[in-house]
């Protein structure tokens, strides 16, 4: 079997076009880096959902407030609309949450899932938690519940092939609408 001849430019690598397209997402190796996760199981400064809600709604992507809870949009999304509810004491398994915080993160899914569903119209969604880095938690110290939208076709090639997620709409305005629709 003879080998497959070079393609143009192969081995150049000043810039020679070789037919693909990049699309260049250098904000996510913020996460790939893993610059904003916790180096322990302490909350306080440490802890992005423990500091994230002592700013404003905005600077935070606060969607909504509860007594016990808030729902934030994803820094990194899986998909547009991205929410976690996240409950303001640092807790990192569910068995720890009060009767209390289960009830305000169920009713705060809920409320998620309804405006998101007046909003965006996704076909459906994800909902779920990942407690433990061994079960896919990125940040495992701070136990929040995904909600996520979905959508027929919503995972393509590009997540699969190129590792990147094509996101249609900005965080902050994201948050906004969400938030308005919320209230």
């Amino acid at each position: 079997m003879s080998e497959p001849p070079e393609a143009e430019g192969a081995g150049d690598f000043a810039g020679n076009p070789d037919a693909f397209g990049r699309l260049w997402t250098p904000h996510r190796m913020v996460y790939i880096l893993g610059e904003n996760k916790p180096p322990h199981d302490d909350g306080g400064d440490d802890c992005p959902f423990c500091r994230v809600p002592a700013g404003t709604d905005e600077q935070g992507l606060i969607v909504a407030r509860g007594q016990l809870v808030y729902t934030v949009l994803n820094l990194y999304p899986y998909n547009s609309g991205h929410l976690m509810v996240v409950p303001y004491r640092h807790v990192a398994d569910y068995v720890e949450l009060t009767t209390a915080e289960v009830a305000e993160v169920g009713d705060f899914t809920q409320r998620a899932i309804r405006t998101l569903t007046s909003v965006m119209a996704p076909h459906g969604c994800n909902i779920g938690m990942n407690q433990g880095a061994v079960a896919g938690a990125g940040i495992a110290a701070h136990l929040h519940q995904h909600v996520v939208p979905r959508w027929g076709g919503d995972t393509n090639f590009m997540p699969v092939v190129a590792r990147t997620r094509v996101l249609p709409q900005l965080l902050a305005d994201a948050r906004e609408i969400l938030a308005n629709e919320w209230a």
